[in-house]
């Protein structure tokens, strides 16, 4: 321990707490000399400003002033601070610029544009078009229509109440009869159901609770920074974690501005990337939050051939239509049209009213005469072809909106010149009509409407529709092609040690919808779906009766990786599953008996008697589980890029998708396993090492030699350190195991850093290296402090 400030400039490895009422500072500082003693270098904060009462995330932000009362109020973050530098640690702060809270009791700038209006000297902060809805802004709260609600509206004072919500009233029609002062107001209380029609604030993808914030306006920027940036420049935090950059109005433009303020402190950016898709090269930040690392890290240890064997045992057994959950390809496209015809159906009418206004307006002959319909049906045709989230300013757009797209969607009408739409779209998306005020708007908005969309279709619906593996649905994966060769593994690290040295990893975070633990277990049925074909068989004539083929495939995958668990659990996590699959219920549309039926096969089935042949499967395939689980780990905090450990999974660490991964944890871990030993192996190594691990660090693949040679995947980082692990070992076992498959080291002598007493050298075994465990992790000693 020492009280001298530590270099915090690049986190060597971070550690994500989840703050919340029950986890308040006080509760992360009392963690801290174990998290120290772990190997980490920062603290990984969730969202640390005031947020709405009771907040189990911090997302939905409603003072950008406060530090969050709950948590212990800005002393209790200072206190937090002091406690981690004692201990060598900094901190790194999860920021949230693109949305507030929905709650004008508790975000006092919302209050004041409710009662004042757009004169308000905060209308500039949120991103309402006020010439909808009358010049009213919709708050989709009431429970019912007005004409049934109306009895529950009362004025009291200054304030209008509807059971817990409280407005403001507009100044002077306090007295007015409830219709008059309802129609008087800045506001209109409505319906929940129609803010997926009549919305008129950009929120978050779907999700009315919150309302996007214009952080492009210069003001609105140092409003909602300036804590932020004061707690940075003071020395209380390090670094930051950006949340949803997509949602921005120009993203390059926020972080440019952002880096000038920090003065180009170490910041990561939650941008999921798609397969190929690369960071802007122009981002002055460190790299990503690190979902492209976790799709990379799973692919290593999925099978190629056997996932393709267990699509098709999936479609045998479920039997789905191809753009139902059949095939990924065409289940993407289906929930993107439902995605943009329903819940996203507000903020394409804005989209197309923008697209309208500017042709209607613009002097260039070509963009005239264009029917508002056909410039929707153009937009929605090009939008549903976007295979990334959406395109940037910095980048060429004609790569994210191709010329392929276009011809697609021109198929859409019948008449050739109104499918002329398809290119004045696509012309101003790409900027061919110039750059005034409302061609650039109508490009931001394409492109905020582009990244809700991808998130809610691909994330949010077709990851559960398509199911045959569900380790492949993870955020920032790709199902339909969820293996990786360690070729493309290697050629992938080697990037991001060239382009983004510092920027983050992880394979389980608070969004994962499976921890990485649960993962790595589905992925070995990837190398023998035939026997959990079987499996499947026997259960399914075991008397438990699914209300659907599809939600029998994913539950009895769900209590395959989970393991023995709460039945509430997974109970919970599959109402969530179908729900968001909306196939037969969803969020808005729950369909009781369907639920009902939901519930009651989990019971019976996959938590009941026929789980049973589910748990003995996992039994008999554990060494191979422990295999995946060891060599994700390993991998993950030994690659290029910053490692964010996620609470808890320093251990074994089996969860399903939030609120189930946000639970709270033991510091320490009552167990931490081989997993834990090596974890703290390698982050201790990574902090006794830096130079190893950094910017200036090297990557070297390491090929194995003989007839196992496929099931090694090992590398070297600045030769001083070596990775190997296991891959597919279920494969290796049933070939015989390694035989005489060899790894030559680089020079020097190595030891093991979880057996320091065993020493190599020059060309070894693969099994000799592999004697204890199904992963090594060995240190250069000649060389060694």
């Amino acid at each position: 321990m020492t009280s001298e400030r530590p270099d915090l400039t690049v986190p060597t490895a971070t550690y994500r707490l989840q703050l919340q009422p029950g986890f308040p500072f006080a509760a992360a500082a009392a963690a801290v000399p174990y998290l120290a003693s772990l190997g980490v270098s920062h603290l990984h904060l969730s969202p640390v400003l005031e947020a709405v009462p009771g907040s189990l995330h911090g997302y939905d932000v409603v003072d950008h002033a406060r530090v969050r009362e709950e948590l212990g109020g800005e002393e209790g973050l200072r206190a937090l601070a002091r406690t981690a530098r004692e201990h060598g640690l900094g901190l790194v702060v999860d920021i949230v610029p693109n949305h507030m809270a929905m709650s004008p009791l508790h975000n006092h700038a919302l209050w004041e544009v409710l009662r004042e209006g757009p004169k308000s000297s905060y209308a500039r902060w949120f991103d309402i078009d006020w010439e909808a809805q009358g010049g009213q802004v919709l708050l989709p709260v009431l429970g019912g229509p007005l004409g049934e609600e109306i009895g529950q509206l009362r004025a009291d004072g200054d304030v209008l109440r509807y059971y817990d919500h409280v407005f403001p009233l507009r100044e002077g029609t306090g007295e007015l009869p409830l219709p008059q002062l309802l129609d008087a107001q800045w506001y209109r209380p409505a319906w929940w159901r129609l803010a997926r029609t009549e919305l008129n604030y950009r929120r978050f993808f779907s999700i009315s609770e919150l309302i996007g914030v214009r952080v492009e306006d210069p003001e609105v920027f140092e409003a909602t920074h300036a804590t932020v940036l004061r707690l940075l420049h003071e020395g209380v935090i390090d670094g930051l974690r950006v949340d949803h950059p997509d949602g921005l109005a120009d993203p390059d433009g926020y972080l440019r501005r952002l880096h000038e303020a920090t003065g180009g402190r170490w910041t990561v950016v939650e941008k999921i990337l798609a397969d190929g898709e690369r960071l802007p090269a122009s981002w002055p930040v460190a790299g990503t939050t690190g979902y492209d690392a976790l799709r990379h890290v799973d692919g290593l240890f999925t099978d190629p051939a056997g996932s393709e064997e267990l699509l098709g045992q999936y479609r045998r057994f479920a039997a789905p239509q191809p753009d139902r959950g059949g095939d990924w390809a065409a289940t993407v496209r289906r929930a993107a049209y439902k995605v943009l015809t329903h819940e996203l159906a507000t903020e394409t009418d804005r989209l197309t009213r923008v697209a309208s206004r500017v042709c209607s307006t613009s002097p260039d002959p070509a963009l005239r005469d264009r029917a508002p319909w056909a410039l929707r049906t153009a937009l929605e045709e090009l939008l549903v072809r976007l295979e990334v989230y959406r395109p940037y300013t910095s980048t060429d757009a004609a790569s994210v909106v191709t010329e392929q797209a276009a011809a697609e969607a021109r198929l859409a009408f019948v008449v050739p010149e109104e499918a002329e739409a398809v290119d004045v779209v696509r012309g101003l998306v790409l900027g061919r009509y110039g750059d005034g005020p409302e061609h650039v708007e109508f490009r931001a908005r394409f492109a905020q409407t582009a990244s809700a969309l991808r998130a809610k279709s691909v994330e949010d619906t077709a990851f559960y529709r398509y199911v045959p593996l569900l380790s492949a649905t993870e955020v920032g994966g790709e199902p339909g092609r969820p293996a990786v060769s360690p070729e493309d593994f290697h050629a992938y690290c080697a990037r991001l040690q060239r382009d983004w040295p510092a920027t983050g990893t992880v394979v389980s975070t608070h969004d994962t919808k499976r921890s990485a633990d649960v993962r790595a277990a589905l992925a070995v049925l990837t190398e023998c779906p035939q026997r959990w074909a079987d499996v499947l068989t026997r259960v399914t004539h075991g008397g438990a009766s699914a209300p659907d083929a599809q939600l029998a495939w994913a539950a009895w995958q769900t209590v395959f990786g989970l393991g023995p668990a709460d039945g509430e659990r997974v109970r919970g996590a599959l109402l969530k599953h179908v729900r968001e699959a909306g196939l037969y219920t969803s969020w808005t549309e729950q369909q009781a008996a369907y639920e009902e039926a939901v519930a009651a096969f989990v019971a019976a089935g996959p938590c009941g008697a026929p789980g049973a042949h589910v748990a003995a499967l996992r039994q008999a395939l554990e060494p191979h589980i422990r295999a995946n689980v060891l060599g994700t780990a390993l991998v993950h905090l030994t690659m290029p890029g910053v490692p964010d450990v996620y609470q808890g999974t320093e251990a074994e660490y089996r969860a399903l998708v939030d609120p189930d991964n946000r639970r709270a944890v033991r510091f320490p871990p009552e167990d931490p396993g081989d997993k834990g030993a090596v974890t703290a192996a390698a982050l201790r190594l990574r902090a006794r090492r830096p130079g190893a691990f950094g910017s200036t660090a090297g990557y070297e693949p390491l090929a194995a030699e003989g007839a196992a040679a496929a099931h090694c995947v090992a590398f070297a980082r600045s030769g001083e350190v070596v990775t190997a692990v296991t891959r597919l070992s279920l494969g290796l076992a049933r070939a015989g195991g390694w035989g005489d498959t060899g790894l030559s080291l680089p020079p020097g002598r190595w030891s093991d850093v979880l057996s320091p007493e065993r020493r190599f050298a020059g060309h070894v075994r693969v099994a000799e290296l592999f004697e204890g465990l199904p992963v090594a992790l060995l240190e250069r000693v000649d060389t060694a402090d």
